[in-house]
């Protein structure tokens, strides 16, 4: 404890120096933030503008004669505010029903899976910046090339949106390598926040615009205008961002420094080998992915899902509608910028051990959406209410990036974009498998029933992913992130007393590790599983501990 303590003090004042030398404004760490704030933006744009664009792109007088309404489906409530268009908004060209629909939504998914690992690991060993700007890119063509799939049928447009998908795949965890060289381990939260709160924004900023460019210009207007925003973004990322500090060519020798000094021996210059057998033997490793899979399917069931709900069953139209759904992720934007620097603080100024403040931001990004989307479902057809409690849902749920999305950095800065990239990987299989799952529950059944059962399912998913957080993940930079370092010397290259020290600490934790295993052979069956439980880098007794501190804050 006190080892961990006197980290914390030396890198409060090491942050104290260095903001001293030079203006907080002129950080090239923020302009870094900055840069891939707006690629996050455009890449939400990108993938969002299909959920309200489909709303205008579909029939639905053709398709209205196969839904079943009944008296459980609200009222078109007057007085509405509507639009001035004298063309009923949602009858589009193609009769696609509501499985079809949730095929297309949900085919960008199956490309985005497969390369969420090969990206975190080609980010790793040749720097993020080109990929991550490349599949930002290659997005942005696809998305151009959206009305021409479409007009080619189901089939085509599956097709467009899976390789749409190959190329976004890459993004995530492109990102959390470059946030593992970038990113001060006492700047983590608000920074990885502040990133990724692009995601959010680019919502905000897709519905609305893309109901008023469908009301006004046509469904198709909605993917030329963001395929251009995101190839102007990816002309400025390619002039403005290096992959690491030490590349940067303008950054000042304190910043570089500071940055070096922070990240420690964490993080190895040069990529090392990947310990796949300790990483996939992990239980902490684990606990992340059923806690991101949790994440992800309440996370797509309202993205996806909500444009539809909200002129289905609560009957907006498409400028109303688009301009209300946005408002979970400006809610989201809001608490993202708020939240991460308290986090942040509680763990600088030792107010809350960092697991503890880890999973207390997690338990409330978790469960707060849990809470909102069962009353959303409940509130039946009061519109005020609805939409309170759905915006509540996808605003708190964004406190979850001071939680789950800044645990891969903590337990391993060498390999944080492989990381993410297994557990974003296995979670946005939930992309395809939430919306053909609301799909196949509301086919021919349009009413508040059917709909209040997708939002409790939901809700079990979140808390059932927390607990296992809660229970089961750890912020601990675990063992393997460091077990390259086993097979170098520690001789004369070794004047750097932190990787020496680093050397020494892991030569003794593997022969710990090693000790274990063979006095597991001459102790009880129940013991020794406890103790090869610990050497996959879980302590049970830990693990205990920390849920006593966890729930003392309550």
């Amino acid at each position: 404890m006190s080892e961990e303590a006197n980290e914390t003090t030396q890198l409060l004042h090491n942050s104290r120096s260095e903001t001293a030398a030079e203006p907080r404004w002129l950080k090239c760490r923020y302009v870094f933030c900055l840069m891939s704030f707006l690629g996050f933006v455009n890449v939400y744009a990108m993938r969002v503008n299909l959920s309200v664009a489909i709303v205008a792109m579909v029939n639905n007088t053709a398709i209205a004669t196969n839904v079943t309404y009944n008296n459980d489906t609200c009222p078109d409530l007057e007085p509405r505010p509507r639009s001035n268009t004298t063309q009923p908004s949602g009858d589009g060209p193609f009769d696609w029903n509501a499985e079809e629909q949730g095929l297309i939504l949900g085919a960008f998914f199956y490309g985005y899976i497969v390369t969420q690992v090969p990206g975190g690991r080609m980010a790793e060993i040749w720097g993020g910046k080109w990929l991550y700007g490349t599949g930002v890119l290659v997005t942005s063509l696809f998305t151009l090339i959206t009305p021409l799939a479409a007009y080619s049928g189901v089939g085509v447009f599956t097709a467009v949106r899976i390789l749409e998908g190959l190329g976004e795949g890459v993004t995530f965890p492109a990102m959390h390598a470059m946030l593992s060289k970038w990113a001060p381990p006492n700047e983590r939260s608000r920074l990885s926040s502040w990133v990724y709160s692009g995601a959010s924004l680019g919502s905000v900023i897709s519905m609305p615009a893309s109901g008023y460019l469908c009301d006004t210009y046509g469904w198709e207007s909605v993917f030329y205008f963001f395929g251009v925003l995101g190839l102007i973004w990816f002309v400025a990322w390619a002039w403005i961002v290096t992959d690491s500090p030490q590349s940067h060519p303008t950054i000042s020798r304190a910043e570089k420094e500071y940055i070096s000094k922070c990240i420690g021996s964490g993080h190895s210059q040069e990529a090392p080998p990947v310990p796949w057998r300790h990483i996939l033997t992990s239980v902490p490793m684990w606990a992340l992915v059923f806690t991101h899979i949790a994440q992800n399917w309440g996370f797509y069931t309202l993205l996806t899902e909500l444009p539809t709900y909200m002129k289905n069953i609560l009957h907006f139209d498409i400028k109303d509608n688009a301009a209300i759904s946005a408002l979970p992720y400006l809610l989201s934007t809001i608490l993202s910028f708020i939240a991460s620097p308290v986090a942040d603080y509680f763990i600088d100024h030792r107010i809350m051990k960092r697991s503890v403040t880890r999973k207390l931001f997690n338990s409330l990004g978790f469960c707060l959406p849990a809470v909102f989307l069962v009353l959303a479902g409940y509130s039946g057809c009061d519109v005020d209410s609805t939409i309170v409690f759905l915006a509540l849902a996808g605003g708190t749920n964004s406190l979850h990036y001071s939680g789950l999305m800044s645990t891969h950095l903590d337990m391993s800065p060498n390999f944080a974009g492989t990381l993410l990239g297994i557990t974003n990987g296995f979670a946005n299989v939930m992309g395809f498998l939430a919306p053909a799952f609301t799909g196949y529950i509301i086919n021919e059944n349009e009413d508040l029933g059917h709909w209040r059962f997708v939002f409790f399912v939901a809700s079990i998913v979140y808390f059932s992913g927390n607990m296992i957080y809660i229970g089961f993940g750890s912020t601990k930079e675990q063992p393997w992130n460091n077990f390259h370092l086993l097979n170098q010397p520690a001789d004369g290259s070794a004047d750097d007393d932190d990787a020496n020290g680093q050397h020494h600490r892991n030569r003794r934790l593997s022969d710990n590790i090693d000790a274990s295993r063979n006095t597991a052979r001459r102790v009880p069956p129940v013991r020794a599983t406890l103790m090869y439980i610990q050497t996959r880098g879980y302590d049970p007794l830990s693990g205990m501990s920390e849920l006593e501190d966890y729930f003392l804050y309550y």
